[in-house]
């Protein structure tokens, strides 16, 4: 039976308004950035340097994060009006990021600007049952950073194979049963709403994952961060191989949207200093290598785990049996690998690594280091916000918005 072939990358129908959406955006965001705030840009040139041996998607060898402090609800796309026109106008080597379901996909309007613009519905556990770090779209942002294709056919329409000649091959995790194979072009988020799946596309191999850590919105009068979340852990161990990770330090975008703002609410606040500073790549080898050979060895072990309780279990059956919940890129049926003490302490100590990178990136900017005990989630409390949102209050005069 021949393999089934699958579309290089989405319809024209998709392509012109996801280029239009991010030329379109990116000329406002560049036009208020320089034509109505006074903006500073470090390290542009090496970023720049990354996008472009990226152009080809062919030529990727593994997927890019790169991760920020969040500091008002313009963040994303503002900063990105930093990078010159000409690379707006390729979605395909443009970050992809998380929106909050409840806020930019509400209805039918926003669904579709936020999802031509590369951004994924993610549910916020305070808000939703839905919400959590192995929610489906965890999965697709995992395999954005991987090649779930590598032995995959695909048809491409410039009738050239899909894979250059001398890239790596990975292990396929689609096979045709997947929910996310080929055949399925789509995916839900709560087993009734439907949102394309980009990972299904060959196209998009090894993409570019923006995320801020925090997971809210961190206004600070010493300009420091709250702790950081566990998904960026998840795309680090999972991801096949492991992303290239590049850290951003911003600073202004909280004076242009401040929290504390009075009416009109809606309307940026121009006129003020905005840095945006991009760091070098991560040495992922050995910053992050030591975590991953751990991640393996727990995989391991729960395989083996699994092995030895179906053979226990099977020992009085006749014949072979299958392996039992085997797993597949990035997906998580395992208990321990969810919820286990080991595994959580693993993804808790990739989130600080990832972390002291950012505060890398912080300390150059001429900041003092802040309280390490800042990066613990126990320094911090949750209280109901007046706007009806989740909102973390500190005595120390910093404002946290959830979203």
């Amino acid at each position: 039976m021949a393999p089934e072939l699958r579309p290089y990358q989405p319809p024209l129908s998709w392509r012109i308004p996801s280029t239009l959406d991010f030329g379109v955006v990116a000329f406002l965001c560049r036009s208020f950035l320089y034509g109505l705030n006074n903006t500073e840009v470090h390290g542009l040139d090496r970023f720049l340097d990354v996008l472009d041996s990226r152009k080809d998607e062919r030529a990727r060898t593994r997927g890019l994060i790169t991760v920020s402090n969040h500091v008002s609800v313009m963040d994303d796309p503002l900063v990105w009006g930093v990078l010159p026109f000409r690379y707006h106008w390729y979605p395909s080597n443009m970050r992809w990021s998380l929106g909050s379901f409840d806020i930019c996909f509400k209805n039918s309007f926003s669904k579709a600007f936020f999802s031509y613009g590369n951004t994924l519905p993610t549910h916020r556990a305070a808000h939703s049952k839905y919400g959590g770090l192995f929610q489906p779209t965890i999965t697709q942002v995992i395999r954005l950073l991987s090649d779930p294709h590598a032995n995959t056919p695909s048809t491409d329409t410039a009738g050239s194979a899909s894979r250059r000649p001398d890239a790596p091959t990975l292990p396929t995790s689609l096979p045709p049963s997947d929910p996310f194979s080929a055949s399925q072009l789509t995916y839900t988020t709560t087993g009734t709403d439907t949102f394309p799946a980009p990972s299904a596309y060959p196209s998009r191999r090894f993409s570019w994952i923006h995320i801020f850590p925090e997971g809210m919105i961190h206004q600070h009068p010493d300009r420091v961060m709250r702790y950081f979340k566990w998904g960026v852990a998840r795309l680090i161990l999972e991801a096949e191989p492991c992303p290239d990770v590049l850290p951003i330090w911003i600073d202004g975008p909280q004076n242009v949207m401040s929290e504390k703002r009075t009416w009109p609410r809606f309307i940026p606040r121009a006129g003020k200093d905005v840095t945006v500073s991009f760091g070098e790549l991560v040495d992922t080898e050995a910053v992050f290598g030591p975590f991953r050979v751990r991640w393996r060895e727990m995989k391991e072990h729960a395989r083996r785990k699994r092995l030895l309780s179906t053979s226990s279990s099977s020992a009085s059956n006749e014949g072979s049996f299958a392996e039992p919940g085997k797993e597949e890129l990035g997906e998580l049926h395992d208990d321990d690998l969810r919820y286990g003490p080991e595994a959580e302490q693993l993804r808790i100590d990739v989130t600080l690594a990832v972390r002291n990178e950012v505060l890398k990136v912080r300390r150059a900017c001429g900041l003092p280091d802040e309280d390490p005990k800042r990066g613990l989630a126990e320094t911090f409390r949750s209280e109901g916000g007046e706007d009806g949102g989740e909102r973390e209050v500190k005595r120390d005069g910093s404002v946290v918005r959830d979203g």
